[in-house]
């Protein structure tokens, strides 16, 4: 059982403050991924978590014991670094058997424990190797090795993968999807990536600004984000948002006018009246061309990613706009397109930024 639970965090650093009173339950096994921009505050969450840092408010419980004050060699857990930190002097083999020498383990345990992890890793047939003669995706699996060899509580990833290339990226992001159910080991990741966040996690903590924006599983927030940040930040390309004209509330249906046309959306209104301030979010992916009527898209850049097309340019009163249509859609820039919009996928968010709760029976119409 390997359980985590932040209480009231707070961090600061003299008269800057990072993080703010945060709340967080990870449950025994999961892979939870800290997500957000740069200067979130999510690695300082992490190194707190480890005992590398020290809340100014607040405290760490793992495995319900109070772990606040204890050193980071008494938290029962294992940190993989960006940078790899490994000795360049010495083999893959003595690099991940490192802290089995430092705690003084006989040989005939350190070299079960060595095999085991590097069969998990693939790395046997490289142990007698140095860390120069690997690749980069090779040097962090002997890292992450040298974590697994300790059997922590809990395994901590501060962005492992950002010095690879894109492929590599790719590839570690299966491989440590692999590990994770191999150990069933309670996990915590941090990246800026939301596609490593997407792709790898049990649970995502999308931070911005030291707080926490919104916890849930990969689809809830993709489906479900709770603010326009969580909505522009998970999904990829990101979600389009454009100002309504005129916004009426009617019988639980909010009306936004686009332009020439408007969207209908199945709310839960609560304080929202009529002419309230709306910002209307829309999916790249939600969207299919028109033969006739719709919203006039102007096409600045066309993308061809393979399976899709995906187009940038302007709708209205020159928004930014992006499209994700099929491979076979035969479209260059300077074209005007029609779009058509489905209401049902559309998301509300007011002037704070919060979203407008949609009602179970959401209309199904399409402009």
């Amino acid at each position: 059982m390997a359980t985590v639970k932040l209480e009231n965090i707070s961090k600061s650093f003299g008269e800057t403050e990072v993080l703010f009173d945060i709340n967080l339950e990870i449950n025994d096994k999961e892979f939870v991924v800290f997500v957000g921009p740069s200067g979130c505050g999510k690695t300082t969450l992490l190194r707190i978590i480890s005992g590398l840092e020290e809340a100014t408010v607040g405290s760490v419980l793992i495995d319900g014991n109070d772990v606040s004050n204890a050193p980071p060699v008494e938290r029962g857990i294992s940190m993989v670094f960006q940078s790899y930190a490994l000795y360049p002097h010495l083999s893959v083999f003595e690099n991940i058997a490192f802290p089995l020498r430092v705690a003084k383990v006989n040989e005939k345990e350190l070299e079960e424990k060595v095999f085991k992890a590097a069969d998990i890793l693939q790395l046997r047939d490289r142990l007698d190797f140095k860390p120069g003669q690997l690749s980069g995706g090779q040097r962090q699996r002997v890292a992450i090795g040298r974590s697994i060899v300790r059997d922590p509580k809990v395994f901590l990833f501060d962005e492992p993968l950002s010095n690879l290339d894109a492929a590599l990226r790719g590839d570690m992001r299966v491989e440590l999807a692999k590990l994770h159910q191999n150990l069933n080991s309670t996990m915590i990741y941090v990246t800026h990536d939301q596609i490593e966040a997407m792709t790898m996690a049990d649970k995502i903590v999308v931070l911005h600004d030291g707080i926490i924006e919104q916890v849930g599983s990969p689809m809830e927030l993709y489906h479900n984000p709770k603010t326009k940040f969580v909505a522009g930040f998970i999904g990829h390309p990101n979600m389009n948002f454009l100002q309504a004209s005129d916004t009426k509330i009617n019988k639980g249906k909010l009306t936004a006018t686009l332009g020439d046309s408007s969207v209908n959306i199945a709310i839960e209104a609560g304080d929202t009246k009529d002419g309230d301030s709306i910002e209307i979010g829309i999916r790249p992916e939600d969207i299919v061309v028109s033969n006739k009527g719709g919203v006039p898209m102007n096409v600045d850049v066309v993308e061809h990613v393979g399976a899709t097309v995906i187009l940038y340019g302007s709708v209205l009163d020159n928004s930014n706009f992006c499209a994700v249509l099929p491979s076979d859609s035969i479209i260059k820039p300077g074209d005007e397109i029609h779009l058509t919009i489905d209401s049902s996928k559309c998301h509300a968010f007011n002037s704070t930024g919060q979203a407008l709760k949609r009602s179970t029976s959401q209309a199904l119409k399409r402009i």
